[in-house]
């Protein structure tokens, strides 16, 4: 059979059931099943998944399970689990999960065990972590650790500063919390922003790059160095102030970080799957080692979710197919991420990445290029209420329609439940206007079409477990996508033109510029000259 999904037979069915229910408006779907709001929810510990406002029946779920078992679903994700070199462009596994996985586990990889070494990283960031916050580790004056400056850009930002948020707002009074601060934008600003409210003694700087070579990194790292060698007695060992994750060691000890204060990266966990390695190391570092353990133990739970639990019961397997069916079937580009929870502040940012550079690709799994479907999906949003008083007017009345995703965190951490009732209230409330709408035809301006289809998942609470659970949930919701749509979810040649460009422009390298490029170059260079 053809690898190609529009080969497959439920591709077929799914077409003629789009076809079929296109024009149809979800509050018909509810008027003709009035099981709908149980049928279509599906519930796993914490988690609670409605989806009964999408566009769809249980005979579409159906036909799309089908389509992912014709899609050789089952061999591809133990293939994954198995750390088989799925990611066929850079011959290399994709095993982030066998860095939350039980240290009695075995993957092999060319012949080598690595869950040992896995946990000797984890070892490693234990006793560095403790000797921090215990100020053990000193600075070069031999003051204690006060701040934490991460410095990465891309998966070595986005999911650290993501979970480093989500558990500042989930803290107990009880828990030590050393500040820490995200760099990743070569903007000059966001560095010296960092540096301004640090003291040079009492500052530790992260830096994570698996190359050690990523522009936007090494530069925020020298600027670094040079404002610690600036603002320490002159001759001063700054090496107590830099640690470093990556794996090109002879650059990072030519950079001036002490060998002891390397942590590993492993070419089989891709950048935006690699909070749950030594990428994580700024959150062991400001929450402590055991709320990474808990996180990974949550990302676990989840994984054993995904491997065990039937398709029709199965969250991550469920909101791929929900998402595949309406980029594919229904022609819906976007999909909004509106999590109501202040604690979720950089999950659309971090779903971005992970979403949009692991599918946005038009060249499939083996090479040729696609030309009669569409994958990926162009994701954006915004936390709570904020985002109501900003795009919510184009979700309601604008010319496209745009599936959502509303996340909702039920148990109140603010002390505050007057606030976590409205803010509740207000989630609720925009799934049904968008999916019932409002007839007004002496005012069109107050009309709305409604038919506007969204999922709705509530987590009871949020904690580094759940918090863990919910990465890995999208985590696996990407794969499977890829899975349907016949990518490789796992590289991301489309950001290394831009960047050697980039390059060439930075040296004064003009001859393959287009003439409008050439312009504004000597546009720029006059006006900072």
């Amino acid at each position: 059979m053809s690898n190609n999904p529009t080969q497959k037979p439920s591709w077929n069915t799914l077409n003629a059931l789009a076809d079929k229910t296109r024009d149809q408006h979800l509050n018909d779907f509810f008027a003709q099943d009035d099981k709908r709001s149980e049928s279509l929810l599906v519930q796993s510990d914490d988690f609670i998944f409605d989806y009964s406002k999408q566009r769809l029946n249980t005979n579409i779920i159906q036909n799309l399970i089908s389509l992912l078992g014709e899609s050789d679903f089952e061999a591809k994700k133990n293939a994954m689990f198995s750390g088989q070199k799925i990611n066929n462009t850079e011959n290399r596994a994709v095993l982030h999960t066998a860095l939350r996985r039980p240290s009695s586990d075995e993957v092999i990889i060319d012949g080598e065990n690595i869950i040992p070494v896995v946990y000797a990283a984890l070892d490693k960031m234990k006793k560095f972590s403790v000797d921090v916050r215990s100020g053990q580790h000193q600075g070069a004056t031999g003051k204690s650790i006060k701040k934490i400056i991460s410095i990465g850009i891309g998966g070595s930002d986005l999911g650290p500063r993501l979970v480093s948020e989500a558990l500042n707002i989930c803290a107990s009074d009880d828990d030590t919390i050393i500040e820490t601060v995200f760099v990743s934008n070569i903007d000059g600003d966001d560095i010296q922003t960092a540096l301004k409210s640090a003291n040079a003694d009492e500052t530790l700087f992260v830096v994570i790059s698996k190359s050690f070579k990523t522009q936007e990194t090494l530069n925020n790292a020298l600027t670094a160095r040079q404002w610690l060698q600036d603002n320490l007695p002159a001759n001063t060992d700054i090496g107590p102030h830099f640690v470093a994750v990556s794996s090109n060691i002879k650059a990072v000890e030519e950079f001036g970080v002490h060998p002891v204060n390397i942590f590993p990266m492993w070419d089989w966990v891709n950048g935006r799957f690699s909070l749950w390695s030594a990428v994580g190391l700024s959150i062991c570092l400001q929450h402590g080692f055991d709320k990474f353990e808990t996180l990974l133990a949550g990302a676990y739970k989840m994984d054993r979710h995904f491997t065990d639990t039937p398709m029709e019961q199965n969250l991550p397997i469920l909101m791929a197919l929900i998402g595949v069916w309406n980029r594919s079937f229904l022609k819906l580009p976007h999909l909004a991420i509106l999590p109501y929870a202040q604690s979720l502040l950089h999950f659309p940012a971090y779903l971005q990445q992970l979403e949009m550079e692991s599918n946005g690709k038009s060249v499939d799994y083996d090479g040729n290029a696609i030309t009669d479907y569409e994958t990926g999906s162009v994701l954006f949003g915004e936390v709570g209420t904020n985002g109501q008083h900003s795009f919510y007017q184009l979700l309601h009345q604008g010319s496209e329609t745009i599936p959502c995703d509303f996340i909702g965190v039920v148990q109140d951490d603010s002390g505050l439940p007057h606030h976590h009732e409205l803010l509740l209230s207000h989630m609720l409330a925009q799934g049904q206007a968008m999916m019932q709408g409002r007839q007004n035809p002496d005012q069109p301006y107050r009309y709305f079409e409604g038919n506007k289809p969204s999922s709705t998942l509530l987590i009871n609470k949020m904690d580094a477990f759940n918090l863990g659970q919910l990465i890995a949930l999208y985590e696996h919701k990407t794969f499977v996508q890829g899975v349907v749509w016949n990518v490789n979810s796992f590289d991301q040649y489309g950001v290394e033109l831009g960047k050697e460009l980039s390059q060439k422009l930075e040296s004064g390298d003009l001859s393959n510029a287009d003439a409008s490029t050439k312009s504004l170059h000597s546009i720029i260079h006059k006006l900072t000259k």
